[in-house]
């Protein structure tokens, strides 16, 4: 998948040699020497940028084979990608997801790819570079045999969702909606999402609510992809109450930051992002430009 120097996990030595490119979905990422000599000086002398991410998390972050250390997911891919263009290692180490802020705080990793929402809560103490944009989903049978568009069309039909998810409160929050339209929606919850989707294989609802992201990987994987589809409904791209999810920063490297930002325009520009994007299903999701804390309230 990539082709990259062979070197220990958390390998952060000087002495680990940085290779000239990657090919990261089908693309040959190349370096390019302007943004490597905008990156911090550290960063330059150890040719790495420790990364910290909370592993697994469908389609971000995955481990290639259960039990085995090497990585994979979306998140993996792209760093790889922004670490090619940057001319660096980006060096990914899993860590529990409520450790890696004050992880980042402390100096032991310079920023996280985890699937992370960009919110002001965390802008107090990190910086985010955005990459994607996404909320939750409406997962169908394939062939979408009950023609479901939007929300709307949940009215009056039975759905499948995990139980204490922001989609069940999404869907309760929906129900005035169809309420008013003369028609309630029959909401069965499930422990899990894999539950849940057993409802939607055995007809027992007509669509399934779960994260935008998630409901795009499985869409790609289940059966080979002819198991079920997304919904894309245009007046909710990246999914239903949508919010941000950023690469997190160091506040203390200013210059990794603006480097990272315009690795990720680069790579935007050329397609290179998204041929990443559709190889976890989830090209929907993709942002057109690199903002930086684009969050506006605590999402």
């Amino acid at each position: 998948m990539l082709v990259l120097a062979a070197c220990a996990e958390g390998d952060t030595s000087a002495t680990a040699k940085v290779p000239a490119s990657a090919e990261v979905a089908g693309v040959t990422v190349r370096k390019d020497a302007k943004l490597h000599s905008s990156l911090p000086d550290a960063v330059k002398r150890s040719g790495t940028v420790r990364v910290a991410t909370d592993v697994p998390y469908a389609p971000f972050e995955m481990f290639v084979t259960e039990g085995k250390k090497e990585l994979t997911g979306l998140d993996y891919d792209l760093g790889q990608a922004i670490g090619a263009r940057l001319g660096v290692r980006f060096a990914f180490t899993p860590q529990k997801f409520d450790g890696i802020v004050p992880a980042i705080q402390a100096g032991k990793f310079d920023v996280a790819m985890s699937a992370m929402t960009d919110n002001k809560e965390r802008q107090a103490v990190v910086d985010f570079v955005d990459y994607s944009f996404s909320g939750s989903g409406i997962m169908v049978a394939k062939g979408n045999p009950e023609k479901i568009t939007t929300l709307d069309d949940l009215c009056g039909k039975k759905v499948a969702v995990q139980a204490a998810t922001n989609q069940l409160d999404l869907l309760n929050a929906h129900r005035k909606t169809c309420e008013r339209a003369g028609g309630d929606i029959g909401i069965l919850t499930f422990p899990k999402d894999s539950d849940a989707q057993l409802a939607l294989r055995a007809d027992k609802v007509v669509a399934q609510v779960l994260t935008k992201p998630a409901a795009g990987w499985t869409a790609k994987t289940a059966d080979g992809g002819d198991a079920f589809e997304v919904v894309d409904d245009p007046a909710a791209a990246g999914g239903y109450q949508a919010s941000p999810n950023g690469i997190a920063v160091s506040k203390k490297l200013p210059e990794l930051t603006d480097a990272i930002q315009k690795a990720l325009q680069s790579l935007i520009d050329d397609g290179t992002a998204t041929k990443i994007f559709q190889k976890y299903g989830v090209a929907s999701i993709a942002v057109k430009e690199a903002t930086r804390n684009a969050a506006v309230d605590q999402g």
